[in-house]
């Protein structure tokens, strides 16, 4: 059932966003008078389709093939690669009629779209659910690193005080939203015990990123509070633990933080453990042992020391903040390839597919995180269709700027090659994110 709720989040999503797109692409043809012949949500490969109806002179349809989506304007040469009408001279309604600087905008119709789409889904996140982060100034107990934060030189306790020399007051913030960090173009500055420490993000750490998640960074150092739950049939079952217990020891080791009691179960795999609690107030000794995957079955309450804080905004306040969350997307992207291009981080860990994308969405239905990934996907695929590739929309604007710069077409023999070139570099490109998918899967 998960699965086919992850395939269904990202069918809905990209369908959404695919539509909005054409839709672009639609409404800039109509406003001129260009004639659209088709408008279709995947691909109707060899004429198959799953659907579709005739409305005033244009076919609306679902196609089988699902790599996006199109729109079919009379006179272009685009996906459908239909040249049989280029044969006839122009007629009023035929897109090569129109003047270059209208053309212009009908190719940027889908794009503009997905912009105002993407923004406009940020800003409304940002208006409904505030923001909430801990206040790195007042984070007493420093932070934990992850599998990523160890790889870097972060330590267990040391406190963040800035990035690139600015304060880092909202430092889980930050490395979800600024790019400098995860990007590998930041300067950690460190307090450890009074001592402060520069940390470069070393410039392929995109590429840890892409193996272990964000989340191994590094987390906020929280203290090791009573157990709120216990597992049934776990370990923790098994040796006696109760919901209210405080653990206060491990193999006579003294737990104070909660890292402290995960890296000492960590050795002990398949190990008898001694945990000593406190019940109502006095000792007690519980005996088991730790289970072959790490650990012991229960769950802890959360750690209300932390300094959380949350902000409330404005519908007006939220729309410059979640302007700057929906651009940024766009800013990462255009910094990740550069990347690619330098050497710095590999494509295959970079990129993703429609696999990757779907395992983003999870396999529980949280529409928080889906808005959140359609908001995302929507500026992404703003960028992705601005790449100068011939069969993309970014391809017809450069051919387009350059007719307005020398005062005449391109000729229709040299449009029809470069969009052949460009589908089938589009094609390479599919078949290589969907194979890093699968590899990732398998890895």
């Amino acid at each position: 059932m998960g699965v086919l709720i992850m395939i269904g989040q990202v069918l809905l999503g990209l369908s959404l966003l695919i539509v909005l797109h054409e839709l672009g692409h639609f409404l800039a043809a109509r406003a001129f008078g260009i004639k659209v012949e088709k408008f279709y949500l995947f691909f109707d490969a060899w004429g198959v389709k799953l659907f579709s109806f005739n409305y005033k002179g244009c076919e609306y349809g679902i196609g089988w093939l699902p790599l996006g989506g199109y729109v079919k304007i009379a006179g272009m040469i685009d996906e459908s690669m239909d040249t049989e009408q280029l044969k006839n001279e122009p007629q009023d309604w035929d897109y090569r009629s129109k003047p270059a600087w209208q053309r212009l905008i009908v190719m940027l119709g889908g794009v503009i779209v997905n912009i105002i789409v993407g923004i406009f889904i940020f800003w409304m996140l940002t208006f409904k659910m505030g923001e909430t982060d801990l206040d790195n100034t007042k984070l007493v107990n420093g932070v934990v690193p992850g599998i990523i934060g160890k790889e870097v030189g972060i330590q267990t306790g040391d406190r963040i005080v800035a990035i690139n020399g600015k304060p880092a007051v909202n430092f889980f913030q930050d490395i979800a939203a600024n790019s400098e960090v995860l990007m590998g173009d930041a300067v950690l500055s460190i307090d450890r015990k009074g001592e402060k420490v520069d940390i470069k993000m070393p410039a392929d750490v995109l590429n840890k990123v892409a193996d272990h998640k964000a989340s191994e960074f590094v987390q906020p150092r929280s203290k090791m509070t009573a157990v709120n739950m216990v597992q049934e049939d776990s370990e923790a079952e098994k040796m006696g633990m109760l919901v209210g217990d405080s653990i206060v020891s491990v193999n006579g080791h003294p737990i104070v933080f909660f890292d402290e009691f995960k890296s000492a179960v960590d050795t002990l795999a398949n190990k008898a453990v001694v945990i000593n609690v406190i019940r109502d107030g006095s000792p007690k000794t519980l005996t088991g042992k730790v289970s072959a995957e790490k650990t012991v079955g229960f769950s802890h309450k959360a750690d209300l020391t932390l300094p959380i804080v949350r902000k409330e905004y404005t519908l007006a306040q939220s729309f410059p903040i979640g302007a700057a969350k929906a651009f940024t997307v766009i800013t990462d992207n255009i910094k990740g390839f550069g990347k690619i291009f330098k050497g710095e981080v590999r494509a295959d860990k970079a990129l993703a597919g429609p696999v990757g994308i779907a395992t983003m969405f999870g396999t529980e239905v949280d529409w928080v995180r889906f808005w959140s990934l359609v908001g995302m996907l929507s500026m992404a695929l703003a960028f992705m269709n601005l790449l100068p590739i011939p069969a993309l929309d970014g391809g017809h604007v450069i051919f387009l700027t350059i007719e307005i710069i020398q005062g005449k077409p391109l000729s229709d023999n040299f449009l029809e090659k470069a969009q052949m070139v460009g589908f089938f570099i589009l094609i390479g490109l599919m078949i290589f994110v969907f194979g890093s998918d699968i590899m990732k899967l398998v890895n």
